[in-house]
């Protein structure tokens, strides 16, 4: 992506300026704030399918995210071959059932238990897309050399996160999910050493039995996360 005869700082006109009131500034954030309050992580899915081109725009928004000296440090593998989904839910199973047999505290499974997961993941094969995010350690020069990339999970952490609200605002439902390990993921889908998965992310349309964990509606009040001085 990165040439070294282009690393020089030129200055740009700041494009797509938008000019608010503060009455129109705070309808729109009222309106962001319920629309995201509809977001729910789903476990159970449809078959129905989803246009690549959903998919394909969501992931385009992601790689608008911020990142540390604009390295932008994440790649993202869009699975829709029910091949490579089933291997993937069978590796995940077999690290989920080492999880919830001893490799995971008495402390770690007792938080799970309000959430009422468990090894069981049929998400992974019955949603129309899995979406993989890798986390790149280094990048690569033009002519074959590396560079350090800075600031990679915040990063990556921001563009995963947009990458869910567009999901949402597609009209998606989605699922995080983060089986440990997750090597298997990058030799499965053949990525570069340079290159760690953090997260599948199942995407598709809730099936008509859907339900959530009623403590998943529980949110810390605005009072809790904000601070104002």
């Amino acid at each position: 992506m990165f040439s070294k005869d282009q690393l020089e700082y030129t200055q740009l006109p700041l494009p797509d300026r938008q000019h608010l009131d503060d009455a129109e500034m705070l309808t729109r954030a009222q309106a962001y704030r319920d629309m995201m309050g509809k977001r729910h992580t789903v476990r159970d899915y449809t078959t129905q399918p989803v246009a690549r081109e959903v998919i394909e725009a969501c992931v385009a928004a992601a790689g608008t995210a911020p990142s540390g000296a604009n390295h932008q440090p994440w790649h993202f593998v869009a699975i829709r071959d029910p091949d490579i989904k089933k291997q993937i839910r069978d590796a995940a199973e077999e690290e989920e059932r080492k999880f919830y047999a001893g490799g995971a505290s008495d402390e770690w499974i007792k938080a799970l238990e309000p959430i009422g997961t468990n090894a069981h993941k049929p998400h992974l094969e019955d949603a129309p897309w899995l979406i993989v995010v890798f986390a790149q350690r280094y990048g690569m020069f033009d002519d074959g050399t590396r560079y350090k990339n800075y600031y990679v999970p915040e990063s990556v952490g921001i563009a995963t996160g947009m990458l869910l609200t567009a999901l949402h605002m597609a009209g998606l439902a989605t699922l995080t999910h983060t089986p440990n390990p997750m090597k298997f993921l990058g030799d499965l889908l053949d990525r570069p050493d340079s290159e760690k998965a953090t997260m599948i992310i199942t995407v598709g349309h809730p099936a008509e039995n859907a339900t959530i964990p009623a403590v998943a509606k529980i949110k810390k009040p605005l009072a809790e996360i904000l601070t104002l001085r």
